[in-house]
C-alpha cells in the first residue's frame, strides 16, 4: 500500500473495518457531543482533581513559612529529605498503577487513591515529628502516584478526544497546576488566622483543610468519575459508537478495545520515543517541582513576612495560567507541540538566567514570572500520547515517561540549600541545566519525528497487504510479512503503520 495514496484519502476512507455501521449518526452534532464530553469531564476530572493533588504535594512549601521546622525541631538538610523522599514512592507504584487502570476501573481506582491520599495529608498536620513527617510525605507520594498518569491515559486522545483536540483540555489539566499555586497561597494566608485553634500551629492546619477536602472530592468521585466511552453512562448507546468511531478516524485503533499483550510493552520498550521523552519530560519536570515548591521561599527575598510572601505567588501563578491556556489553544489550532517548547523553554531561560545574575529584588521577582511563564506551559506527555498508538502500549509509555521526569523532583527537593540564601544561585543553575536538556531533547523529536514522517511520504514503510499490493510486493526482500487487512496493519503495528503520522 502507498502511504502517500492513503493520506490523501478522508480518514473515514481507512476503516474499512469500522466496528459501528449499525449506527445511524445523522442526527449528531459532532461540536455538540464535544462540548457535552467536555462538561462531564474538564471540571472535575481534568481540573479539580489534578488541582488537588498538586496543592497537596506542594503546600509543605508554604507551611514552611509558618514555622514547620522549627516546631518539628528538624533542620534545613532534613526538610529537603522530606521533600524528597515524596517522589520515590511516587515514582515507583506509577507504572503498574497504569498498566492495571482500565481493568480497575477509573471511577474506583482513582477515586480510592484520591480518598486514601486525602487521609494521609490530613494525618500530616497531627505529625509530632521528623519520623512522623517522612512517613506521611512517603505515603502520599505512593497514593498520589497513580493519579496523573492515570488521569492522562483516562482523559487522553486514546479515550475521549481527536489528537487536534487534546491539547487545550491538556492546557487546562496542567493550568490546575498554576491554579493550586495561586489558590494555595492564598489559602495558606487564610488558614493561617487559625494558629493555636485546639493547640495546632498554623502549619498544621494547613495541611488538616486541604486534606479534608481532598477527602471529600475524593468520595464525591466515585460517582463523578467517567470511565470509557463504551460504558458512559451520560451517553446515548449511538453517542458511545460515534465516539469511538470519530477517534478511530484519527488513526487512534485501539479506542474499540484492546486486550493486554506483552508485546505491547515490549513496543513501548523499545521506541525510542519512550526514552527520548523520558529526557524531555526530566528537562519539563525538574524545572516545575523546583519552582512550585520553592518559589514562597524565593519570594521571601522580597518579604520577609510569610503571609505576604504567600500572597506574592498569587500573582505570577494568574499568569502561568493564562499562558498555559493560550498556548494548548493555538498548539491544538495549528497541529503543533514541538516549536512551541522551544519556545517557552528559551522564555524559562531567560527567568532563570536573570534570576543567577540579579541582585536586586524586585527585578529578581520580574525573572519569577518569566520563569513561570516559560515552565508551566510546555507540552510534554500530551505530545507523546499523540504519538504513540495503542491503549496498553500508550499507557507503558506514558507511565514510563511520568515516572523518568517526576523522580526529578527529588532533585529539584534538594538543590535550593539554607547557605545559598538569599539568591539562591547554585538552585537557579540547575534548574537552567534541566532547561537546556528539555530545549535539546525537544529540538531531537522533531527532527526524528520529521524524518520519520518524510520516509513514510516516500512510501519507504508501506506494507504488503493481501489483495491490494501483494503481488505487486512479490519477491522483494525486506518488505515483511503480508497482512490479511488494513485493519489488522493498524492494530498491529499501531503509530508504526505507514499511513501513521506524527505530530511536530
Amino acid at each position: 500500500m502507498s502511504s502517500t495514496h492513503d493520506s490523501e484519502k478522508g480518514p473515514a476512507e481507512h476503516l474499512t473495518d469500522s466496528p459501528t455501521p449499525e449506527f445511524d449518526f445523522s442526527s449528531i452534532d459532532e461540536k455538540k457531543l464535544v462540548r457535552k464530553l467536555d462538561w462531564a469531564l474538564v471540571p472535575w476530572v481534568i481540573s479539580l482533581l489534578y488541582l488537588l493533588s498538586f496543592l497537596d504535594r506542594t503546600s509543605i512549601g508554604n507551611a514552611r513559612l509558618y514555622n514547620l521546622e522549627t516546631d518539628l525541631h528538624i533542620n534545613d538538610n532534613q526538610y529537603a529529605i522530606a521533600l524528597t523522599i515524596f517522589f520515590f514512592s511516587y515514582v515507583y507504584y506509577a507504572v503498574p498503577s497504569n498498566v492495571f487502570l482500565k481493568r480497575l476501573r477509573p471511577s474506583i481506582w482513582l477515586s480510592f487513591l484520591m480518598l486514601l491520599w486525602g487521609i494521609m495529608m490530613t494525618v500530616q498536620g497531627l505529625v509530632h515529628n521528623y519520623g512522623g513527617l517522612l512517613g506521611m510525605r512517603w505515603l502520599l507520594g505512593m497514593f498520589e502516584a497513580g493519579l496523573f498518569p492515570g488521569v492522562c491515559v483516562t482523559i487522553n486522545s486514546e479515550c475521549w478526544y481527536k489528537r487536534s483536540e487534546f491539547g487545550i483540555r491538556a492546557a487546562f489539566f496542567f493550568s490546575a497546576a498554576t491554579v493550586s499555586g495561586a489558590f494555595g497561597g492564598l489559602l495558606a494566608a487564610a488558614i493561617s488566622n487559625m494558629e493555636g485553634i485546639g493547640g495546632k500551629p498554623a502549619w498544621a492546619w494547613i495541611f488538616i483543610i486541604e486534606g479534608l477536602a481532598t477527602v471529600l472530592a475524593g468520595l464525591c468521585s466515585f460517582w463523578i468519575i467517567q470511565d470509557f466511552p463504551d460504558n458512559a453512562k451520560f451517553l446515548t448507546e449511538t453517542e458511545r459508537a460515534f465516539v469511538i468511531k470519530r477517534l478511530q478516524e484519527d488513526d487512534q485503533f485501539s479506542a474499540g478495545g484492546e486486550k493486554l499483550k506483552w508485546k505491547y510493552i515490549i513496543d513501548s520498550l523499545l521506541d525510542w520515543k519512550t526514552w527520548i521523552g523520558m529526557l524531555l519530560y526530566m528537562g519539563c519536570d525538574g524545572p516545575l517541582y523546583a519552582f512550585s515548591l520553592f518559589l514562597p521561599t524565593i519570594i521571601s527575598q522580597v518579604c520577609n513576612i510569610a503571609t505576604p510572601a504567600n500572597l506574592l505567588t498569587v500573582p505570577v501563578y494568574v499568569l502561568a495560567c493564562m499562558v498555559t491556556c493560550g498556548v494548548g489553544y493555538y498548539a491544538d489550532k495549528l497541529r503543533n507541540r514541538g516549536y512551541f517548547n522551544l519556545v517557552f523553554f528559551a522564555i524559562g531561560a531567560t527567568g532563570y538566567i536573570i534570576l543567577i545574575a540579579s541582585r536586586n529584588p524586585a527585578l529578581s521577582y520580574f525573572a519569577v514570572f518569566l520563569a513561570a511563564s516559560g515552565i508551566y506551559p510546555l507540552i510534554r506527555d500530551v505530545w507523546f500520547s499523540n504519538n504513540v498508538e495503542g491503549t496498553y502500549k500508550r499507557s507503558v509509555t506514558l507511565a514510563m515517561i511520568i515516572s523518568f521526569g517526576n523522580i526529578n523532583g527529588a532533585v529539584s527537593s534538594n538543590v535550593y540549600r539554607a547557605h545559598d540564601k538569599p539568591w539562591y544561585r547554585l538552585g537557579h543553575g540547575i534548574v537552567l541545566m534541566y532547561i537546556g536538556i528539555g530545549f535539546i531533547t525537544t529540538l531531537i523529536t522533531i527532527y526524528l519525528l520529521r524524518k520519520e514522517n518524510a520516509r513514510r511520504d516516500r512510501g519507504e514503510r508501506d506494507e504488503i497487504i493481501k489483495g491490494v499490493n501483494d503481488s505487486e510486493e512479490k519477491g522483494s526482500p525486506g518488505k515483511g510479512p503480508v497482512y490479511e487487512s488494513l485493519a489488522q496493519v493498524k492494530m498491529e503495528k499501531g503509530d508504526g503503520w505507514s499511513g501513521y503520522r506524527y505530530v511536530l
